[in-house]
Order: C-alpha cells, then structure tokens, then sequence
C-alpha cells in the first residue's frame, strides 16, 4: 500500500516530468492492482496538490487532456522573458475566424465568411490546422460538401479549457484579446475599424476582395 504523502510525491514527480497534460486515467496506469490506489485516491491526491500550490509561481492545472502544472497567470510576463524567441503574432482576422469556429461549431468556411464579410485567406485555415487548433470534423450535407471546422483537443488545453462549456459566454467578451491574453495581437488598419465578428448577429455577403491576414513570423 501506498501511503497518501508518497502518491502525492509520485503523482506530482510525473506531472513534472511528462511533456504533456495526464489525464486521471494514465497516472492511475502508474500503479499495480497491489499497491492499493484507486480512482478515489488518485482524486484526493491531486486535489492535494491543487491546494499545495496557493500562493505559489507554479498552479496545477486540469484541461482537457489532463493535468498539468504550468506557470501561474500572475507571473507568467517575468518568466517569459527567459525565452529569446518572441511570442508568435497573430491578425486580428485569424483571431476571429478561430472565435467563430469555437463558438459556432461546426462551421463551414463559407459561413465564416458570411459573418466576417469577408473572404477567409487559405493562409488563416493552414495556420490553425498546423497548430492543431481546428480540423475538419465531417462535411455539409448541401451542394459540394463543404468542409465543416470544429476545435481540438490541443486547443482547449492550449487556453486552458476543460471542455467548450468553459469558455466564457460572448455577451463578456468585449474584445478579442479578451479571449487570448496570451497572444501579441497584431490588427490590421481594416481590423481596427471592424466590430468583432463573434458579437456580430446580422449576416453579410463576403466583400470581393480577399481577407489576406495571416500569422506573422
């Protein structure tokens, strides 16, 4: 049997040492059917370890992969200046065509760009696909088949969610740095003008000229 001081030192050894969020389930797999650890005990220890980290640098987190410790919110701008590389930048076109997937999924493109008002750039779809934040999750049942977009797994525990219920409801969302503090927000001069698209009810037809914004180096 193991003691409840020793599992939590286990399980926290674990989560340190993996490179990715473990979920309840894979930190259970730690564990012969003799050594006495149930799903029970598993809960109380991270709750534990939960608790252990008030007031510390470091919070343990649970997001839809699992869980993991990571960098406390508060002072997470004075650790990121030990990383050379800036922070990706990212148009305020592609922020709100990943708001609209989020919140609206699934979606077509077609439809994005019918609440946008503008053409959605190839450029913005490849950029979220290759960071694994939406894929194709099946097709319309309408003429052509068009793709339908939702979020991943890789999303969720990138803002930290546990599911899509947790993110915050659009009426508190005034802008959408709001949504990704975390991103260097880069708009465009047309952005500036534009009323974010995840408040926008009305339905426009697509402008004729080309939403270009992409993710920039």
């Amino acid at each position: 049997m193991i003691e409840e001081q020793q599992l939590q030192r286990i399980l926290e050894a674990a989560l340190l040492a993996s490179h990715e969020p473990l979920s309840a389930a894979r930190l259970a797999g730690l564990f012969t059917e003799d050594e006495g650890v149930d799903a029970a005990a598993i809960g109380r220890a991270l709750e534990a370890l939960r608790a252990q980290c008030g007031g510390r640098g470091v919070e343990l987190t649970e997001v839809a992969s699992g869980y993991r410790y990571q960098v406390a919110g508060d002072v997470h701008p004075w650790v990121a200046r030990l990383s050379a590389e800036r922070p990706p930048r990212y148009s305020r076109a592609l922020l709100e065509t990943l708001s609209l997937i989020a919140y609206r999924q699934p979606i077509t493109r077609g439809e994005i760009e019918q609440i946008r008002g503008v053409v959605v750039s190839s450029n913005i779809i490849r950029t979220l696909e290759e960071r694994e934040w939406v894929r194709v999750v099946g097709h319309r049942d309408v003429a052509g088949r068009p793709a339908l977009y939702g979020t991943t797994r890789q999303f969720l525990d990138y803002f930290n969610l546990k599911a899509l219920e947790d993110l915050p409801p659009l009426a508190e969302i005034r802008d959408l740095e709001e949504l990704a503090p975390q991103f260097e927000f880069e708009p465009s001069a047309a952005a500036r003008n534009e009323t974010p698209a995840t408040a926008t009810a009305a339905i426009q037809p697509p402008a004729t000229d080309t939403d270009s914004e992409e993710q920039i180096a």
